[in-house]
This record gives structure tokens, C-alpha cells and sequence, in this order.
């Protein structure tokens, strides 16, 4: 595939010299606000926007000084972009949180005060849309979803500014998601997802994709917890299916698992000899210091993200030595 000059420039401000997508993730808006809450014992009604724009700040320039790009959002993170250290590029949420309830499906909806146009005059280097999705839903409603993310594309391709789709699975059914049966289905939603975003119409220009299993489940992992989805060799072939059904470059995301997790899921993409371009890492690095906030401030979450948070994004700048450029799969 080819990208257009204008986007090229954006991509090499997301990434490192290696061309590969070291960057933070602080987008979080809704479970950020119900996690302050709980930790300063408040309703989550009374969370401020001062107390999320702190915490984004802190994060942003305690951290960015250690990834290639931060992800942030417009409705809380613009002060956090402006201190975020002159290596890191920006990506921006177009995504409303959450998804709509009232109906099934998980449909997703925009911000409505903002544009690809305004993300790029807003300095952004790159547009990111987190989408609900499996390929087992009704017809009818991923119908609805694909027609969303044409729009999208389209509107960053007349723009100039890459676009990054992120896509999370979820049981169509209702089920647990972190439960060993939704494990079993993990890889088959993982990569029928990677196989439908790969087609043109769609003009993404990077997948932000969940590892295609849980780690938790697969046999001989680090951080196994005795239920088997898979084995360990069943685990790796099912990270080389995930990357060859795509010709996308595709980035690893954290989807809210543990830091250990993470790693042990990245150290077996890189076993299992994919050609991922790197990781989009949000809550595997600072959900930890949510409770330190909560409970003694702005100050001392600065100390903790100095100290545990530097070292949890260390460990994932470790985790990605395997990943490959970016620009190996754009030509």
C-alpha cells in the first residue's frame, strides 16, 4: 500500500527512529472518571474537570519523555498535549466514550464539535476512532458500523492525516469477556476484524488491534491461571494467522490488562515472529496511580508515574525491541 506525502510526515512524528509506534495512551474519559471516583471515595458526577485534566497532564509529561507519541482526547487532554515532551508526537479520539446502550450493538457515535479538519488544525498528527466490534454480530448492525468507519476514512484521506482503528471485541451474546469461553472465540473475533478493516474502502492507515488471545488462558505463558483456551503453540500460530490475513501496519493495544500481562502477550508475538510496528499502551502503564491520586494528590501520582510508571513503560519499550517499521508494510 502507499500513503500520500502528508501522512507520511505524520506517521514519522508518531514513531522512533526505527519507524516503529512507542507511544502512551491517556484517551480514557468515562472509566477514567468512574476510577478517580473510586478512589477518592466520590461520585463520579463529582469528578471534575480539573481533576482529569491534572491527571492527564501528569501523565503526559511524566511519560512522553519515554514514548515516541502520546494518544490523547479533546474533551480533556488538549493542556495534557501541550506539555508533552517534543519527541512525542499526538494522535487525537474522534470517538465519543462509551457506546450507545439504548439499542444493541454497541453502535458507536462522534464527537460533534470536532473534525479530522479541526484534529489536524488542533495539532494533531493522526485521527483514532475505537470501535466496538465482532464479525458475529447481527449483518444489519455491522452494516451500520462499516458505513461509519467509510466516512471516516474518507474524511482523513481529503485531510492528510493518518488514520489509526482501533476495534475491541466483545461477546455478541452477552457474555464475560475475560472468561474462558469468550478466550476460545478471542482469536476468531481478533481475526476476522483484522480481515474486514484491511479492505480499502475503509482507508485506514494503521490497525490498533488486541493480541489475538488472552494470555491468562494460554497454557505455559507467564501469567497462565490453570483454564486452557489454548496451548502455547496453538497461541503462536494463532499470532502469525492474526498478522498475515492483514497488509495494514498494525500496533498492539493494551485493552486495560496488567502489565505483566501485556509484556508476556507481547513476548509472544515476538516468538511468534509477527511483524507488529509496536504498541498504543494506555492503562497497563498508570492505572496503578489512580488510587495514589486519589488519595494524596497530583504530587504524589507525579512520584509514582517517576519512579513505577517510567518503569512499566521501560518494560513495554523492552517488550517491542522485535517490533518492525511502520513503514515496512506502507512502501
Amino acid at each position: 500500500m502507499s500513503i500520500s506525502e502528508g501522512k507520511r510526515k505524520h506517521l514519522v512524528a508518531l514513531s522512533d527512529s526505527r519507524g516503529v509506534i512507542a507511544a502512551a495512551a491517556m484517551d480514557q474519559r468515562g472509566s477514567l472518571q468512574k476510577s478517580i471516583a473510586a478512589a477518592k471515595g466520590i461520585a463520579p458526577k463529582e469528578v471534575t474537570q480539573e481533576m482529569m485534566e491534572e491527571f492527564k497532564i501528569a501523565v503526559s509529561k511524566v511519560l512522553t519523555p519515554h514514548a515516541s507519541a502520546i494518544l490523547l482526547d479533546p474533551e480533556y487532554g488538549l493542556p495534557a498535549a501541550a506539555v508533552r515532551s517534543k519527541n512525542a508526537g499526538l494522535l487525537l479520539a474522534y470517538e465519543e466514550t462509551g457506546y450507545d446502550n439504548t439499542q444493541p450493538g454497541r453502535l458507536p457515535d462522534l464527537l460533534p464539535h470536532l473534525s479530522a479538519k479541526r484534529i489536524k488544525d488542533l495539532g494533531g498528527d493522526a485521527v483514532k476512532i475505537l470501535i466496538y466490534y465482532t464479525p458475529f454480530e447481527d449483518p444489519s448492525i455491522n452494516d451500520i458500523k462499516h458505513a461509519f468507519i467509510e466516512r471516516i476514512g474518507s474524511e482523513c484521506e481529503d485531510n492528510e492525516i493518518p488514520f489509526f482503528l482501533e476495534f475491541v471485541g466483545y461477546d455478541h451474546k452477552g457474555g464475560d469477556e475475560k472468561g474462558l469461553e469468550y478466550a476460545k472465540l478471542k482469536p476468531q473475533v481478533v481475526i476476522g476484524s483484522m480481515t474486514e478493516f484491511t479492505k480499502p474502502q475503509y482507508k485506514v492507515d494503521v490497525l490498533k488491534v488486541e493480541v489475538p488471545v488472552n494470555a491468562n488462558f494460554v497454557e505455559g505463558s507467564s501469567v497462565f491461571k490453570g483454564e486452557i483456551a489454548q496451548t502455547k503453540a496453538e497461541a503462536m500460530a494463532l499470532y502469525r494467522q492474526a498478522a498475515d490475513v492483514t497488509s495494514k501496519p498494525f500496533i498492539y493495544l493494551s485493552a486495560g490488562v496488567s502489565n505483566a500481562e501485556f509484556n508476556e502477550s507481547l513476548a509472544m508475538a515476538a516468538e511468534a515472529g509477527t511483524d507488529f510496528s509496536g504498541v498504543l499502551c494506555g492503562r497497563a502503564t498508570w492505572k496503578e496511580g489512580i488510587p495514589v491520586y486519589g488519595k494524596q494528590g497530583v504530587k504524589a501520582l507525579e512520584d509514582w508515574l517517576s519512579t513505577e510508571g517510567v518503569k512499566n513503560i521501560e518494560n513495554v519499550n523492552n517488550s517491542i525491541k522485535a517490533a518492525k517499521s511502520i513503514f515496512n508494510r506502507l512502501g
